[in-house]
């Protein structure tokens, strides 16, 4: 009777932990996409609408303070997303090919490279823009903010089939089977690695950047993008 008591004991305390967890990625994760939408979908157009001073003031004073908001909602994103997948792993003993770890990593994949864009491409060189928009560099920022430009976008247009898989994870039934899983994490990473190599290396001008350069096309772009994981999910993740 003990051990049954301390064993239900360790199960309760280990879901506890995974909600805590969860509630944190929520939390965070809510903080970091509804940021990427303002800048996208609010800030972005207000600043090519408004006059020089009123968008030198606000990348002064109100950028700084977004993407503060931005990058450790990411970051805290990032690291409680981990921390739920390890646990669900090693301590809840969820199966490793399971349709919840294929398809949360699925998800993990788009919020990882995101996070990555984050710290390393989008706050990296806004942090040149604000630098100039205070005086404090004589840098053309233009490269800077083209490349922040790109990367922001793709990172909205990967949001979608992110938050598609993480919702489908344990929210979609299909008949699922693992027997062509390896192929479809192989097509999954290659798209995205397409993607961000554009994010890395395309002009906002450029052609490949097109399809998500407005806030209409990206949004389309993502939702196509989602369409298509589950189209995927469907031929090769089902029996």
């Amino acid at each position: 009777m003990f051990g049954g008591i301390m064993e239900l004991t360790l199960f309760t305390t280990t879901n506890g932990l995974y909600y805590l967890v969860k509630y944190i990625h929520f939390l965070s994760g809510v903080t970091w996409i509804g940021m990427l939408y303002y800048f996208n979908f609010v800030q972005g157009p207000f600043f090519n609408e408004t006059d020089a001073d009123t968008k030198k003031n606000a990348t002064q004073k109100l950028v700084p303070r977004a993407l503060w908001w931005f990058r450790w909602g990411a970051m805290f994103t990032f690291l409680s997303g981990i921390a739920m997948i390890a646990i669900a792993l090693g301590v809840q003993g969820i199966p490793h090919n399971s349709q919840w770890v294929v398809v949360i990593l699925v998800g993990a994949l788009f919020g990882t490279v995101m996070w990555a864009n984050v710290w390393f491409v989008i706050w990296p060189n806004q942090k040149v823009v604000i630098a100039k928009a205070k005086g404090e560099t004589t840098v053309d920022p233009a490269p800077n903010a083209n490349r922040a430009f790109v990367a922001s976008r793709t990172n909205t247009f990967f949001s979608i089939p992110m938050l598609f898989a993480m919702g489908a994870a344990r929210n979609l039934p299909i008949n699922y089977s693992p027997d062509k899983l390896r192929v479809f994490l192989g097509i999954i990473v290659l798209l995205i690695v397409i993607f961000e190599v554009n994010a890395l290396k395309a002009d906002q001008n450029g052609p490949t950047v097109k399809p998500i350069k407005t806030v209409k096309a990206v949004i389309t772009s993502g939702v196509i993008f989602a369409l298509v994981t589950y189209v995927l999910m469907e031929v090769l993740l089902t029996a």
